[in-house]
């Protein structure tokens, strides 16, 4: 018999901006697809580049994700045996609803990052009330990192720890370029990012600036990536005389394609959950020294396949930079290995149709 489940997802289909969670999309789609299993997808737009083209998509840019798939809902009575939501936000009215309406397993993957310092006290309080009211309407919560799901339990109260697990985020690694030989001296850096505030791109403008002349004069960044805080960083650099070092090369499409022209990345993000960049720079051999934020070090050892320092900490940063370009420090291992153990995309695919298979099983 034919099942059929309904995926309420908050993200935007861009083509100017594919990344790992299209792939996950469009490969989970077709895992359904050959398991006899039928997926109605609701994203906030429609699209039909890449995989999407295959995918039965409702979408509303009039509503809500969540609204939109109320309203469907009601007007359709579809027989979903599984309701996945991503991206959308946790222990909400939403599921109240929709466990009312619907006897599907209703299972919440959490990819939201938190603040550095936490949330405010009145929103911690909000959202421990919000876990006490809604949580019971989730049957399986799912964090991308350990830290996502130590960060549930902290947000939504220690009695959801029973149905609450990781799976982490994977890449497809055929995809991504392999750099063969790295620069152990003078290394080429890059950052792929999107630009806002919370990124702390500036960070590392500031501990560039705080570099010894001689390599201030040479030291070459390419930043990837657009957002909001882009025109704030150019003007940083401008301010510190750095314009030769930083080269802000916008949104590229084919990252997987040019990680492997770099010797490193450079993450400084005061905010994480778990990052597809890491993975996929990893993937191509290239190390990466970023912040201790989020899942960063469930991917990254300090000193093995990358380095790690405090978020904010510029001193620090500058060390870590003044010792990696003089080649007085050096990571040797080929990075690639741990992420086809351990963070592939056939492996996340599997783990979240395992979860789905087990939830359709009992219903």
């Amino acid at each position: 018999m034919t099942k059929r489940i309904a995926i309420i997802c908050n993200y935007q289909l861009l083509p100017e901006r594919v990344g790992g969670m299209d792939y996950f999309f469009w490969d989970f789609d077709k895992k359904c697809s050959e398991n006899n299993i039928e997926t109605d997808w609701f994203f906030p737009n429609n699209s039909d580049h890449g995989g999407y083209s295959d995918l039965t998509i409702y979408s509303d840019e009039n509503k809500s994700v969540e609204n939109n798939f109320l309203d469907f809902y009601q007007e359709n009575k579809p027989v979903y045996s599984n309701i996945i939501t991503h991206f959308v936000e946790l222990c909400t009215p939403f599921f109240q609803k929709t466990k009312k309406i619907s006897d599907a397993a209703i299972i919440a993957v959490d990819h939201n990052p938190r603040p550095l310092n936490g949330y405010p006290f009145k929103k911690k309080i909000n959202k421990r009330i919000k876990g006490f009211l809604y949580s019971s309407y989730i049957d399986t919560f799912i964090g991308v990192s350990d830290y996502t799901v130590n960060e549930i339990l902290k947000d939504f109260g220690s009695h959801l720890k029973s149905k609450t697990q990781t799976i982490y985020n994977g890449v497809i690694l055929d995809t991504i370029l392999v750099r063969e030989t790295r620069n152990t001296v003078k290394p080429l850096f890059l950052v792929a990012s999107h630009l806002r505030e919370s990124k702390g791109i500036q960070d590392l403008i500031e501990a560039v600036n705080f570099l010894p002349a001689d390599i201030r004069n040479e030291i070459k960044v390419d930043i990837y990536g657009d957002g909001p805080y882009k025109n704030h960083l150019i003007e940083r650099t401008k301010q510190y005389g750095l314009q030769e070092c930083f080269s802000f090369m916008g949104s590229k499409p084919n990252l997987n394609e040019i990680f492997c022209q770099y010797d490193y990345m450079l993450q400084p993000t005061h905010m994480e959950c778990f990052s597809l960049s890491i993975l996929e720079s990893l993937s191509a051999n290239v190390p990466v020294i970023t912040t201790n934020v989020g899942g960063n070090t469930e991917a990254i050892t300090h000193g093995e396949n990358g380095y790690i320092f405090k978020a904010k900490d510029i001193k620090a940063l500058t060390q870590i930079l003044e010792n990696v370009y003089l080649g007085n420090k050096k990571i040797s291992i080929n990075t690639r290995e741990l992420i086809a153990n351990s963070f592939s995309l056939p492996k996340m695919t599997e783990d979240h149709f395992q979860l789905l298979s087990d939830k359709r099983d009992q219903i």
